[in-house]
């Protein structure tokens, strides 16, 4: 795993929390309505703790398997951390996802909904719900079509009983983000839904301006990562 200097996650932390601050200004928001989620995927613990050492709590992780290596022991010495899946979850994760995670953001078809609602009943555990919207109705992105939104996020709370507080979206690459994290905080508000996901490395401000409450933030805090080599 990668493994950048306790001065590089230092540096990075107190830049992203510097923009955060002034994009908040911006719009006239107070900073602490808005958190910032360490997008931790492919960082060893040693890189989390350094994080923590910076009073940085929120993290995200892409994968379960990788979640699951890393986190009980971290959980178990530092306990006011927080840990949100912030990738695709493949409805056989259901189990371990709700297990590892306080924050689920990738909820976005209804055999997951399924799956996450029969594991929060037998774990008696409840983590807060996102529903992931594809804002830009990409055909290869996860999320729900904005069109479907409103229905899918009634059946998430009415028919499975599920802790749905906020929506996350991916905005297209090569598009101004503005006008899909616009989109997401319409379907959010008409819904009562008061938590958003959006923004990451090269946009969080703009997300910020458009009323994220979480921003999910990796390169910019612990600088690129480094990916396996894949065997042929």
């Amino acid at each position: 795993m990668s493994k950048p200097g306790p001065a590089v996650i230092a540096d990075g932390l107190a830049r992203v929390r510097e923009e955060m601050a002034a994009a908040c200004t911006r719009a006239g928001r107070a900073p602490q309505d808005v958190r910032l989620i360490a997008a931790c995927k492919t960082f060893g613990d040693d890189t989390v703790r350094e994080a923590i050492a910076c009073d940085q709590l929120a993290f995200g992780e892409n994968y379960v398997q990788e979640a699951k290596a890393k986190w009980p022991a971290l959980k178990e010495n530092h306990p006011d951390t927080e840990l949100h899946l912030i990738g695709p979850l493949q409805s056989n994760k259901a189990r371990e996802a709700v297990a590892l995670f306080d924050v689920i953001h990738s909820l976005d078809r209804t055999s997951l909904a399924k799956a996450l609602s029969r594991q929060c009943e037998n774990q008696e555990r409840h983590p807060a719900m996102f529903v992931q919207v594809n804002t830009g109705s990409e055909p290869q992105k996860s999320g729900v079509l904005p069109q479907d939104a409103d229905a899918f996020i009634t059946a998430c709370r009415n028919l499975y009983g599920l802790n749905v507080t906020g929506l996350m979206c991916i905005p297209p690459t090569g598009q101004p983000p503005q006008s899909h994290f616009g989109l997401l905080a319409k379907i959010a508000a008409r819904n009562e839904v008061t938590e958003l996901s959006m923004g990451m490395s090269s946009d969080y401000p703009e997300a910020i301006e458009q009323g994220a409450t979480f921003v999910r933030v990796g390169s910019a805090i612990f600088g690129n990562r480094s990916y396996p080599a894949r065997s042929q």
